[in-house]
């Protein structure tokens, strides 16, 4: 009886030590990921910095930096990180997961409706209520999102990765 209960507790030694040693391993591992999610967030923010004040053209072409629409800058900027997006702001609202706005953080793409119609622009949130995007008279810059015009216009957001 006394060998089966020195048995029993190394075995149950043993079981508590594999369970601790796992549950490290995966706690572990989600910083990492979260710290590489910010660091994508970082890379994305940093190269469409280096296109402010690249003109606005509706309908620009995939892959220019002379001039940029919305989509065509956010799918531009991703691509450069490795991800490859849809050519409109309709189809990039598609990808990735939904984020409540309450919930954005920074790289997440944002999404407003134009003129009565559904989805007609895409946005990089920065973080701190702000967005980089493409619109009209100025090009590429950023925006608050508190802006009356951004707020009352916004319909949801997607994280990619």
């Amino acid at each position: 009886m006394l060998k089966n209960n020195a048995i029993v507790r190394k075995l149950s030694v043993a079981a508590i030590g594999a369970v601790i040693g796992f549950s490290s391993l995966t706690v572990g591992s989600v910083p990492k990921a979260e710290a590489a999610t910010a660091a994508q967030a970082s890379q994305i923010i940093n190269i469409g910095d280096n296109y402010l004040g690249v003109p606005y053209r509706f309908g620009a072409p995939s892959g220019v930096t002379y001039a940029f629409d919305c989509s065509s800058f956010t799918q531009y900027v991703y691509k450069k990180i490795g991800i490859n997006l849809p050519r409109t702001s309709r189809q990039q609202a598609k990808v990735g997961t939904y984020v409540p706005r309450s919930n954005l953080k920074r790289g997440d793409l944002v999404f407003f409706r134009t003129t009565g119609k559904g989805i007609g622009h895409v946005a990089i949130y920065v973080g701190n209520n702000k967005i980089l995007h493409t619109y009209g008279q100025g090009g590429v810059r950023f925006s608050s999102l508190k802006q009356s015009h951004w707020d009352s216009h916004y319909v949801t957001a997607r994280r990619v990765s």
